[in-house]
């Protein structure tokens, strides 16, 4: 396996890598679920209806990027429930607002996270807005640490946008006189569309957290992997299933090199 040892910082994504993104939004979704009728797919199949918010959340993105993450998501939780013809309460579209501070962390997350933070600085990049990730990193993921948290609302726009990525390569260099540019940053990441297709872009080497999406069942929100793969447009170097797993593989490889 390629050398890890080599990086001076870790970037991440955070919803969806560290955090679990799926199963907190399906939660906040449960009171449109509800009052759907019986018979309706995303009863058997739950994940079509994050599937179907994402693609609402990923256009705002796209044409209001200066549109604070937490108002997307309530508009976007609007428009999926006017789309099935369902009233909810203004208190319940709103409560998804403050979500992503309280959306748990992946079992294996904070852990992960101690041991890396022994070997590399580590930077957020994230599509959020600044007092949600806060409350994340007070939260679900206390225990861990940040040297540098990037969100979309302190950039004014959305990854895969290459704004955001430039803002990160700037941050890391201009705090701790991380190069990207000599190999020093290396991305750590689920998403393959918002994260993967940029960074290979960009130039930007990167670790694919797949957690399940190396696989069709488990594709998600992150993107279609055969049909990005085919497209030429992903080109990471590592595939873990896990943070956990992910920082295994750093220790293994410093203990080998101590050894040398």
């Amino acid at each position: 396996m390629s050398d890890l040892t080599t990086f001076s910082a870790l970037s991440f994504d955070c919803y969806g890598t560290l955090l679990d993104w799926e199963s907190g939004l399906l939660a906040d979704l449960s009171p449109l679920l509800s009052a759907l009728p019986p018979s309706h797919p995303w009863h058997a199949t739950p994940l079509l209806a994050v599937q179907r918010f994402n693609h609402h959340s990923e256009h705002l993105w796209a044409t209001q990027p200066k549109l604070a993450y937490d108002t997307n998501l309530v508009e976007s939780f609007r428009l999926l429930a006017e789309e099935q013809h369902i009233r909810l309460p203004e208190e319940t579209l709103s409560r998804i607002g403050d979500g992503p501070g309280r959306w748990p962390a992946f079992a294996d997350t904070v852990d992960g996270l101690q041991r890396l933070g022994r070997h590399y600085k580590l930077v957020v990049l994230s599509n959020v807005n600044e007092a949600n990730i806060a409350r994340a990193v007070a939260g679900p993921l206390a225990g861990a640490r940040f040297d540098a948290v990037y969100t979309a609302e302190a950039i004014g726009s959305y990854k895969p946008s290459h704004a955001n990525f430039r803002y990160l390569f700037d941050g890391v260099k201009r705090a701790f006189g991380v190069d990207k540019d000599r190999g020093q940053l290396l991305h750590v990441a689920r998403s393959l569309t918002v994260d993967h297709v940029p960074a290979k872009e960009l130039g930007l080497r990167s670790v694919w957290i797949a957690r399940g999406g190396d696989k069709p069942e488990g594709y998600g929100t992150g993107g279609d992997y055969e049909v990005l793969r085919g497209e030429g447009k992903l080109a990471f170097e590592w595939v873990f299933q896990t943070i956990g797993e992910f920082a295994d593989e750093v220790e293994r490889q410093v203990a080998a090199k101590s050894k040398e």
